[in-house]
């Protein structure tokens, strides 16, 4: 192998290294608190084998009306595509989109692959950048380094710069449209141009605020991810500030993995701050990992779902969990919520 593959392979490892090291509750973790430098070692065992779990889980086609895949699709190569396996079976029905971003900002489009296939269940097409890195169909990887000898100091870990950028969803949003209308498609006809979501889980949360003030998007869900204050962002190449909430247009829903997520805190910043749009933040007891590895993304896929639905849908049945006095997260023990601008009419 010569050193352009090696350096594509080591580069494709801490990527996944990223989403891992969160994963496993390991130093990735305390690095998105105010910087330390060096970031300190995490746990090399413990993200190996959530990683070695994690490809070994096959995929899932959902628990909504319209079984789903995941794939990767010629005309967008650079994206991984989650949809309904037999779009006859819409019928009538349009397909809502999600542009996802990923967490780490990684270039694994199959990172969440069991949350977003989940949605994708139930008539949306979610899209995430990057390819195939994990799980089912996935090339071979590198090997995980060995731990470091007993007595011996290990290697700080840096989070490796964002190996995807926010205008990936963006581009994700333009080809999904475009295909709406290019006869031919698969999709001709069968999407609504005005169900557009951008959704996204740390390090991707941050992307898909980013995009939220697209005037195609019709609502935001972001998961274990807020905005860093001025000065404390330890990620390379990722600019976004405060100000970009005053952009943001539509609904828009945090989910937080509670006081021990690492982004626990810039999310309730970002909250706090939020004062022209309906917001709310739940957050569930998780820590930053969130559900993602849980069967078909567990709670917060579910809850994921139900907004996408209301907010792009129009499904009362759906709002029934955020609006009200007693909304069903409001209800739920497992959750805390926090709601602005959340009337019924909403």
């Amino acid at each position: 192998m010569g050193c352009q593959g090696e350096s594509a392979t080591r580069r494709g490892f801490m990527q996944r290294a990223a989403i891992i090291a969160v994963l496993a509750g390991s130093g990735l973790a305390a690095a998105q608190s105010p910087p330390p430098a060096p970031l300190p070692p995490f746990d090399i065992k413990a993200m190996r084998a959530a990683m070695e779990a994690y490809n070994k889980l096959p995929d899932t086609v959902g628990t909504g009306p319209y079984p789903a895949l995941k794939e990767m699709d010629p005309s967008l190569p650079d994206h991984v595509v989650y949809r309904p396996a037999d779009l006859d079976k819409l019928g009538h029905h349009k397909l809502g989109v999600l542009a996802w971003g990923n967490g780490g900002c990684a270039d694994d489009g199959a990172g969440a692959r069991l949350h977003l296939a989940e949605i994708a269940s139930h008539g949306y097409l979610a899209i995430a950048p990057g390819t195939i890195r994990s799980g089912p169909g996935a090339p071979p990887q590198p090997a995980f380094p060995e731990p470091p000898a007993p007595g011996t100091a290990a290697a700080p870990f840096r989070i490796p710069p964002p190996a995807t950028k926010a205008e990936d969803l963006r581009a994700a949003i333009n080809w999904a449209l475009a295909e709406n209308r290019r006869a031919g498609s698969r999709y001709f006809g069968r999407i609504n141009p005005r169900w557009i979501a951008v959704s996204g889980w740390s390090c991707g949360g941050l992307q898909a605020l980013e995009i939220a003030a697209d005037p195609r998007v019709r609502t935001v869900v972001i998961h274990s991810s807020g905005i860093f204050k001025p000065g404390a962002n330890p990620i390379r190449g990722m600019e976004i500030g405060k100000q970009a909430l005053k952009k943001l247009h539509t609904p828009t829903l945090y989910l937080l993995g509670g006081p021990s997520d690492i982004a626990y805190a810039n999310g309730m910043d970002d909250f706090r701050l939020i004062d022209n749009v309906p917001v709310m933040v739940a957050n569930l007891d998780v820590g930053h990992g969130g559900t993602f590895m849980k069967p078909n993304g567990g709670l917060e896929a579910a809850v994921a779902v139900s907004w996408l639905d209301w907010q792009l849908k129009g499904d009362r049945r759906a709002a029934q969990l955020f609006v009200g006095a007693d909304c069903g997260l409001c209800k739920d023990p497992a959750w805390k919520v926090e709601r602005k601008k959340m009337g019924e009419g909403q």
